[in-house]
């Protein structure tokens, strides 16, 4: 790589930090990013996974007020994060992509569109006296088969599935979001590191800068009117998933 090529990585990965704290979906800045500077598509993936992850981790630091209360949920659902995530590392490696890229973008939509319409739906399947555990668990699950195998967007995929499931504010859900996505970030970093042909080089360029982002996107996202974060991150799952569609189908 030379000096520009670093500088678009670095841009992309701090970018790409203050996107996944606020909405998710950063790796739409930071994949495409490695494949310009001349990685093809596999590698680009699997190093674009292991890049943003410490970005992940400092988003988890930026929000953890808003998990307090939250221990018991998290050491429930967190394992089955971890699982789901082995899961999709494991079915990018076996199988062809090509199948599931054509799907991908139609779950990014449904996910923005879940959470547009998120108080309609929820009058419609009624308010529990108690956490639908079942569910929840089925939600964290699929999305993290769902992140190890590619995960862009993961986290307007998990922030409205979750805001189905669980009567707690927006925040409160992004932060939660936050550790899940990072669990399965530290799952793709494992597996990929071992099995695939992660670009170290790549990844220190962009690593760095996704821990920054990742920080300063999760104090914005606390200080944001749920309102706020609502149209923002339910217009950013649209232009992903316009994105991943286009990209499916040219």
């Amino acid at each position: 790589m030379d000096l520009a090529h670093i500088v678009l990585l670095v841009a992309a990965g701090l970018a790409a930090g203050v996107v996944n704290a606020i909405a998710g979906g950063g790796s739409l800045i930071t994949f495409p990013s490695l494949i310009v500077v001349g990685l093809p598509s596999v590698d680009a993936n699997v190093t674009n996974s292991t890049a943003v992850f410490p970005g992940y981790v400092s988003s988890v630091v930026g929000s953890r007020a808003d998990l307090t209360g939250q221990g018991r949920r998290l050491r429930a659902i967190v394992p089955t994060a971890l699982v789901g995530a082995t899961l999709g590392c494991f079915l990018l490696l076996g199988t062809p992509a090509r199948a599931f890229e054509v799907v991908v973008p139609f779950l990014v939509l449904g996910a923005a569109a879940i959470l547009f319409f998120q108080d309609r739906l929820r009058a419609l399947v009624g308010r529990s006296t108690g956490e639908k555990k079942v569910t929840l668990q089925i939600v964290v699950f699929v999305g993290a088969v769902y992140g190890g195998y590619f995960g862009a967007a993961l986290g307007v995929m998990y922030v409205a599935a979750l805001a189905l499931v669980l009567d707690e504010t927006l925040n409160r859900i992004n932060a939660l979001k936050n550790v899940l996505s990072a669990g399965v970030g530290l799952v793709t970093v494992v597996v990929f590191a071992f099995f695939a042909p992660v670009h170290w080089g790549a990844v220190l360029a962009v690593a760095p800068a996704t821990v920054v982002g990742g920080y300063v996107g999760a104090h914005i996202a606390r200080r944001l009117p749920a309102r706020v974060l609502k149209v923002l991150i339910v217009t950013f799952g649209t232009v992903v998933g316009l994105i991943l569609l286009w990209r499916a189908f040219r």
